[in-house]
């Protein structure tokens, strides 16, 4: 259990809670080390610096959009603030989780 992954996880729901919705089609994702860097964890940044959180959107934001095969998303867990992370994040993390189940085609949005 990471405490300080925990805060940044905790973080990145936070950011996002007004255009999170847990089982959106459209999502965002968010690097885990980047938000650890800012948060002031550098241990954390080279540890997730390849891991991104999954934020699923209540609509498309304005940007470019690509479609993505769900089952892209195997083994990922989502908290209850909706934000979903790989497997191997969440078995660091102390947060309760339960599998996510993404749509069958997800729209990745850069924003």
């Amino acid at each position: 259990m990471n405490t300080y992954l925990d805060l940044v996880i905790e973080s990145i729901g936070r950011a996002h809670h007004h255009n999170l919705a847990g089982q959106g089609r459209n999502y965002m994702e968010v690097s885990i080390g980047k938000t650890a860097e800012q948060l002031g964890y550098p241990e954390l940044k080279e540890e997730f610096r390849d891991a991104y959180a999954i934020v699923p959107l209540k609509a498309p934001v304005p940007g470019m959009k690509v479609r993505i095969d769900g089952r892209t998303f195997i083994n990922y867990a989502q908290f209850a603030s909706g934000v979903a992370v790989p497997g191997y994040v969440a078995g660091k993390s102390g947060l309760a989780n339960s599998p996510y189940v993404p749509h069958d085609s997800m729209v990745l949005n850069f924003a």
